[in-house]
């Protein structure tokens, strides 16, 4: 090179591409502060309401920007000088200012499993689009693409920096990249799809109600899709020789560079494995999750627990910093026409880290740095044996069957503390498994590669830099000394925000569980409860007992015990498929009785035994639900009788009306269908539209699955000591979860009227 960078590209016209991304932001980081000759446009499109404009001010705003915004007088003076935004998208991109020197290509999907079609039409059409602007505004441009190292796929042994041989029909697979998402949508709506996912929903969301089971099958065929438009594209790609869809994509979008480096001034860049600075903008500067960090964090945590590569495997990594100076050595390199140079920047070839070295490293830095698990102190490490890919697939199948049956037990366990705790620690266990499976699916391929991708000509392009430019734009990583780089700059700089929110979350666990908010006061708000298992630890057979043993004598009060004994395991089963008919199976057993003696007995013997088994954390929200002048309604399905006690708490009650005949007997039915499941959300819309009531300003406390929608149609829904169904969409969505535990001072009995007098 013929004088120092800064002078070959001082005067120039850069455009530079996905400068919102990591590579871009420090590529532009550095070219502003270290090559002040050189004026920029960056292609910036809006999100949302906020401009391509903005979104750059926005990330000038950056610390890493604060010296070179400080030298050029704020943000707004820094883009009036030296930084224009040309507003666009690689879709569909604008015309080219027409006065370009150069333009830099690093925006692209660097998803390792993208959704086929995007993967096609970022990496592939995107590119295209943009080379055809390129031809537009000029004949001279010297386009420098970033594409990655792994174009090479699945080949072994020494890569070295030129075309990857391909036979590949360009447009062939391009149509069909393209075409993926509307076939996969028309396969999802077949029987064979719907039939499948309906069934599974009815399955789990029958007792909620048949909508909630049908906005449920319409959510699987929706990751159904997302899932098979990865899936496909994977198989794709490994079936013609490469990794994964992402290296398959841009492999294909090299073929596009190359037919236009015929006619014009090309340089390809392929970075390896992409991870934080080494030095610039400062050691451990690093952006979002790569490639590495997901698989350094889940060691630390102690849930990674082998890896299937083997020991002695290369990964290839490469400070950002090394990249980005590269890419400006490059741009300051212009090759001839029709001549593309091809730049490897990587570190196997002649500075290789191991998977064992990798491994001694992290480990060696969680001994010293450890994780904590909450009570238990430091988190304990797994020991890699490097056992072999088949042996971890063994190993995680193994661990995904245990988790299954584990996961059926569960879910079909009466509930309980111990239940839904160990469901909590289920679904950990199930997102470290889906973790895993996920992980070792997209990185095996790369575990396993033996290859080395040499970088003769970045090493030649480094060489040839005067010693103050080896400085300033430092690319030769075999001066890396990985130990310190691991240890001492890339996992303290992963870890930090890591350990930051494990401090927010102790500190948001140290207040009780039951712990509420204060209420506002504000009009047109209600406060919608169920009763049993909500405020009462009682079900419908218990409190149908309560009624029924009370006319018995103690003969007949032994016989109706074990006559419903016998039924309960098919009533159990009944409640399960649908909760209006376990409801309808238990009605049947007031045929014969008198309501108004059913209203007696609930006045003079079951009151005092309801209000002891009231919880008392929920007769305090209920008092302060009134206090804030908030409506409070009682929805159940007990019959009436039974919430006569409560009155005095609810402005109204919605409960089960048994049918009587003209003498006041009970027939056995119903008056009304009950109102449970969807249900239980009509009726509250009713009552809303029809009491000026705001459902998203309203509360919603309910303890089984069966009420989903009911705590789904208000805006503040809180799940009481829930089943373990419940209990787990709870805390999928966010839901508050209150523990309101029964009255101390209550007894646990059938009759709590005593005997006949």
């Amino acid at each position: 090179m013929t004088g120092s960078v800064a002078d070959q590209l001082d005067n120039q016209h850069i455009l530079l591409t996905g400068v919102t991304g990591f590579v871009g932001e420090a590529l532009l980081q550095l070219m502003l502060a270290e090559v002040p000759g050189v004026r920029l446009t960056v292609l910036v499109r809006g999100k949302g309401s906020t401009s391509g404009t903005a979104r750059t001010a926005s990330l000038l705003g950056k610390p890493i920007f604060a010296d070179v915004v400080e030298a050029a007088g704020g943000v707004e003076a820094l883009m009036a000088s030296r930084v224009a935004v040309l507003e666009g998208d690689l879709s569909d991109p604008p015309a080219l200012p027409t006065d370009l020197d150069a333009i830099v290509h690093c925006a692209g999907d660097v998803s390792f499993d993208p959704p086929v079609d995007e993967g096609f039409r970022t990496n592939v059409q995107g590119t295209r689009e943009l080379l055809a602007r390129v031809r537009e505004a000029g004949s001279d441009i010297h386009y420098v693409h970033i594409s990655t190292a792994y174009v090479a796929g699945r080949r072994r042994g020494s890569i070295p920096e030129g075309p990857v041989p391909q036979v590949v029909d360009l447009e062939a697979e391009l149509a069909w990249g393209l075409s993926q998402r509307q076939e996969i949508e028309h396969r999802s709506r077949g029987t064979e799809i719907l039939t499948a996912e309906r069934k599974r929903a009815e399955k789990e969301h029958s007792r909620a109600g048949l909508l909630t089971a049908a906005n449920a099958t319409e959510e699987a065929r929706k990751q159904w899709v997302k899932d098979e438009l990865v899936r496909v594209g994977t198989e794709r790609a490994r079936s013609l020789g490469w990794t994964d869809c992402y290296t398959f994509t841009k492999a294909l979008g090299e073929r596009v560079v190359e037919e236009h480096a015929r006619t014009n001034r090309v340089s390809i860049v392929r970075p390896s494995i992409i991870e934080s600075a080494l030095e610039k903008p400062y050691p451990g500067w690093i952006e979002g999750f790569k490639m590495m960090e997901p698989l350094i964090l889940a060691y630390g945590r102690g849930e990674l627990p082998e890896m299937p590569g083997a020991p002695d495997t290369t990964v290839d990594v490469v400070p950002v910093d090394h990249v980005v100076a590269a890419i400006v050595a490059v741009l300051a390199s212009p090759p001839e026409v029709g001549d593309p140079a091809y730049f490897h920047v990587s570190s196997g070839d002649r500075n290789p880290l191991t998977f064992s070295n990798l491994y001694e490293c992290v480990r060696g830095y969680f001994d010293e740095h450890p994780f904590q698990s909450g009570d238990r102190g430091a988190t304990r490490l797994p020991e890699w044996r490097f056992p072999g890919a088949q042996q971890v697939e063994r190993l995680l199948s193994t661990s995904e069957r245990a988790f299954k049956v584990a996961d059926y037990v569960i879910g079909h366990a009466p509930r309980s503390d111990r239940a839904r705790d160990l469901a909590r620690k289920l679904d950990q266990q199930g997102r470290r498994l889906e973790f895993l499976r996920r992980y070792m699916g997209l990185y095996q391929e790369y575990a396993q590669a033996e290859l080395r991708y040499s970088d003769k000509n970045t090493l030649a392009l480094y060489r040839s830099l005067s010693e103050e430019d080896q400085r300033t734009f430092a690319f030769d990583t075999a001066v890396v000394d990985w130990k310190v780089y691991l240890q001492d700059i890339h996992c303290p700089a992963v870890t930090a925000p890591i350990r930051r929110l494990d401090e927010v979350r102790a500190a948001r666990r140290r207040p009780s569980a039951t712990t509420q908010k204060a209420l506002v006061e504000k009009p047109g708000v209600a406060a919608f409860f169920d009763m049993d298992g909500t405020l009462l630890s009682s079900n419908v057979i218990e409190t149908y007992l309560w009624l029924r043993l009370r006319e018995l004598s103690g003969t007949e009060r032994f016989s109706e015990l074990s006559r419903m004994a016998a039924k309960v395991p098919s009533l159990v089963a009944a409640e399960r498929r649908e909760r209006s008919a376990f409801l309808r199976s238990v009605y049947r057993e007031y045929d014969g009785a008198r309501l108004a003696d059913l209203d007696a007995i609930a006045d003079e013997f079951l009151t005092d035994h309801v209000l002891a088994r009231l919880s008392p954390g929920a007769v305090r929200r209920i008092r302060e639900h009134r206090a804030a002048g908030h409506q409070t309604v009682l929805i159940t399905g007990a019959v009436r009788p039974l919430t006569r006690p409560l009155l005095p708490l609810f402005d109204h009650i919605e409960a089960a009306e048994l049918a009587t005949d003209d003498r006041g007997i009970c027939t056995g039915y119903l008056a009304s269908s009950p109102l449970v499941g969807e249900s239980r959300a009509a009726w509250m819309e009713s009552y809303a539209a029809e009491h000026g009531i705001d459902l998203k300003a309203s509360f919603g406390y309910a303890d089984s699955h069966s009420d989903l929608p009911l705590l789904a149609a208000v805006g503040n829904p809180v799940a009481v000591r829930p089943d373990v169904p419940l209990f787990r969409h709870a805390r999928k969505a966010r839901w508050t979860i209150v523990d309101w535990s029964s009255s101390t001072t209550s007894t646990r009995t059938l009759n709590p009227a005593g005997g006949r007098s």
